[in-house]
C-alpha cells in the first residue's frame, strides 16, 4: 500500500522536494531560540553587554521572519500538493469506476462510493501534505533538540529521553483501537451519503405518497448510526490524547525536580537550568506533533485503503483473444445460455434463440422470468455461467466489449438523460456528430418539433434525469439518441410500457422507424406492439416456454395465447 501511496507523489517531486527542505529550516531555525536564551542567560546579561543582546535580539527576528516565508510556502504549496493528488487520485478511481462491471453497482450503493470518492480522498490529501512534512520537521527537532540539551546536561537529556518509550507505548496501544473507530465512523458516513441520494433522487416519489415522515425516520437510523460510530471515534481520540498529554506532562514534571536537585547540588548553573527549561519544549513539541500525526496517518490510511478497495475491484477485461470489429450484420444466436449473477439461483436455465440478420425477435413473459437478462448479456454487460453467445458466427467473447456495444443501441423504460442540454443528450449517442445530424435524428424520433417550440432549442438544459421534460419526450429523446447512434442491433427493452396510449402510439411511430433493417430484440408487456414480429419467444422461470409467430402461439392455445386473451379481454 505505501508503494501505491508514494507512487502519486512523483509528478509532483520538485514541490515536494522544496515542501521538505522548507521544512527542514524550519527545524533548523527553532533551534536558535533556547541558544540564544542560554547564551544571554549565562554570558550577555551577567556582563552587561546590551550591544550584543540587541544584535542576538535583531538577529533571532530576522531569522523568524524567514521562518515566517517558510511556514506560508509550506501551508501554501504544500497544500495545492496535496490537492493535486487528491484530484489525481479522484480522477484514476473515476476512471476506474467507468470500467467496472454492471455488478459491480448492483452491489455498491451510489451514495457510498461518492463517499468514498470525496470525504475520504479529502483525509487522503490532509496526509499527503502534513505527513511527510511533520515527520521531517519533528524527526530534525528531536534530534537537534537531543545534540543541543546534551550540550547543557547530559545526565538531565538522557532522563528526559528515558520517558520516551512509555509515551510510544501508549501511543500505540490506543492507535489500533482509534484506527477501527475511525473504520467505523467512515462507514456511517457512507451510510448517511447513501440514504441522501436515495432520498433526494425519489423526492417527487416521496412527496406523491405524503412519505416524508419514513424518509425522515430512515435517514435518523443513518444519522444515529453516524452519531453513534464517531462518538466512539472521539471516545478512542479522547483516551489517545489525554494518555499522551499526561506523559508529556510528566515530562514538565521530570525536569522541574531533576533540574532542581541537579541546581541544588552544583551540578548545573543557574542558566544552563533555566535554558534547560525552555528548551525541553523543542522534545515536547515535536513529540505532541508526531502524536497528533498518529491521528491524521489513521484518518488518512482509512481513506486511502477504502481507495484501493475500489482501485482493486475487477473490471471489465476482455479475453487476450478478444478482437476489435467493425458494423456488424447482427446475426444473433444463443446456444444452452446459462446464467447466474450470484452463482447460487440461475436466472436463465439453457436458453436457445436464433435471430437472424435484420428480424424481430419479441420476448413475452411474466416480470422475473430472465427477459431483461437475455438483453443484458448480449451486450456482455454480464458473464454467462454455460453456453455461448454468437454474434455473426463468433462468440461476443472473442470480441472486445467497446466495439461490441458500438454495435449495439438499447432503449429502455427507464430512460436517463444528463443534466445538460438537449443537444448535448442526444450527442451522447455519437460525439462526432454534426448539427444536420442531430437535427436528422431528432426529426426521425419526433422530436424535433418540439424543441423548437422551446425558447432556447437545442440548448435548452433539461434538468437532472431530464426532470423538465415529460415520460414521452424523455423516451424520444432517448430514440434520437440511438438514431444518431445508428446501430445495426436494437434493443428495446419494455420502452413504452410506462407511457400513456397516445404517446404510445407517437412513440410506437419512431420505434417502427428506428427498427427498419435493424435486428431488432424488443422486451414488451403489452402484446399489441410485437404482433408483427418475426418471432415471439415466451420467456418464463428462465426457459424458453413457447416459441412462434404470434399467429403459430395463439393456435398452439399456451402462455402466450392466454397473456393475449387476458390483455384483450374487452
Amino acid at each position: 500500500m505505501l508503494k501505491r501511496f508514494l507512487a502519486y507523489y512523483r509528478p509532483h517531486k520538485r514541490i515536494f522536494l522544496l515542501d521538505m527542505l522548507a521544512s527542514l529550516l524550519v527545524s533548523l531555525v527553532g533551534i536558535f531560540y533556547p541558544i540564544v536564551t542560554r547564551t544571554m542567560l549565562n554570558d550577555l546579561i551577567p556582563n552587561r553587554n546590551y550591544r550584543m543582546v540587541v544584535i542576538f535580539g535583531l538577529t533571532l527576528f530576522g531569522l523568524y521572519f524567514i521562518r515566517m516565508l517558510l511556514n506560508y510556502f509550506i501551508q501554501y504549496y504544500g497544500h495545492v500538493m496535496g490537492v493535486r493528488m487528491q484530484a489525481q487520485m479522484r480522477s484514476d478511481m473515476f476512471r476506474h469506476l467507468e470500467t467496472l462491471p454492471f455488478s459491480y453497482f448492483d452491489d455498491h450503493e451510489t451514495g457510498k462510493i461518492m463517499s468514498r470518492m470525496t470525504n475520504d480522498l479529502m483525509e487522503v490529501s490532509e496526509l499527503a501534505h502534513h505527513g511527510p512534512e511533520n515527520l521531517i520537521i519533528s524527526t530534525v527537532s528531536i534530534i537537534l533538540s537531543f545534540i543541543y540539551l546534551s550540550t547543557i546536561n547530559i545526565w538531565l537529556t538522557l532522563l528526559i529521553f528515558a520517558c520516551a518509550p512509555l509515551l510510544l507505548v501508549v501511543s500505540f496501544s490506543l492507535r489500533r483501537r482509534m484506527r477501527r473507530a475511525f473504520t467505523e465512523s467512515r462507514k456511517a458516513v457512507a451510510e448517511i451519503n447513501a440514504a441522501l441520494e436515495s432520498s433526494i433522487s425519489g423526492i417527487r416519489v416521496t412527496k406523491a405518497y405524503h412519505n416524508a415522515q419514513k424518509e425522515h425516520e430512515k435517514f435518523e437510523v443513518g444519522n444515529g448510526n453516524f452519531v453513534k460510530s464517531r462518538r466512539a471515534a472521539y471516545k478512542a481520540m479522547g483516551q489517545f490524547h489525554s494518555g499522551t498529554s499526561f506523559i508529556t506532562d510528566v515530562f514538565n514534571v521530570v525536569v522541574l525536580i531533576a533540574g532542581g536537585l541537579f541546581l541544588y547540588n552544583g551540578q548545573i548553573l543557574f542558566g544552563d537550568y533555566s535554558a534547560f527549561i525552555v528548551s525541553v519544549g523543542l522534545f515536547i513539541t515535536p513529540v505532541m506533533t508526531l502524536i497528533n500525526f498518529m491521528e491524521q496517518y489513521e484518518s488518512g490510511v482509512t481513506g486511502f485503503t477504502r481507495f484501493l478497495e475500489i482501485m482493486d475491484a475487477v473490471p471489465e477485461q476482455d479475453a487476450e483473444r478478444a478482437v476489435e470489429i467493425g458494423r456488424v450484420e447482427g446475426h444473433i444466436e444463443l446456444v444452452d445460455v446459462h446464467c447466474s449473477y450470484d452463482g447460487k439461483r440461475e436466472i436463465l436455465d439453457g436458453i436457445d434463440l436464433d435471430v437472424k440478420a435484420g428480424k424481430t425477435l419479441a420476448l413475452v413473459g411474466p416480470s422475473g422470468g430472465g427477459k431483461t437478462t437475455i438483453c443484458h448479456l448480449i451486450p456482455h454487460f454480464y458473464e454467462i455461467s454455460e453456453g455461448k453467445i454468437l454474434l455473426d458466427g463468433k462468440d461476443i467473447k472473442d470480441i472486445s466489449r467497446e466495439s461490441l456495444r458500438r454495435n449495439i443501441g438499447i432503449v429502455q423504460q427507464d430512460v436517463y438523460l444528463f443534466n445538460a442540454t438537449i443537444r448535448e443528450n442526444i450527442l451522447y449517442g455519437r460525439q462526432d456528430a454534426t448539427e444536420e445530424e442531430i437535427i436528422e435524428a431528432a426529426k426521425r424520433a419526433n422530436i424535433h418539433d418540439y424543441v423548437m417550440s422551446l425558447e432556447n432549442g437545442y440548448d435548452t438544459e433539461i434538468g437532472e434525469r431530464g426532470v423538465r421534460l415529460s415520460g414521452g419526450q424523455k423516451q424520444r429523446l432517448s430514440i434520437a439518441r440511438v438514431f444518431l447512434k445508428n446501430p445495426p442491433i436494437l434493443i428495446l427493452d419494455e420502452a413504452t410500457s410506462a407511457l400513456d396510449n397516445a404517446t404510445e402510439i407517437l412513440i410506437q411511430e419512431a420505434l417502427d422507424e428506428l427498427c427498419k433493417g435493424r435486428t431488432t430484440i424488443v422486451v414488451a408487456h403489452r402484446l399489441s406492439t410485437i404482433q408483427h414480429a418475426d418471432e415471439i419467444a415466451v420467456v418464463t422461470d428462465g426457459v424458453i416456454a413457447e416459441c412462434g409467430t404470434h399467429r403459430e402461439l395463439l393456435e398452439k392455445n399456451g402462455i402466450y395465447a392466454s397473456l393475449h386473451r387476458s390483455q384483450f379481454r374487452s
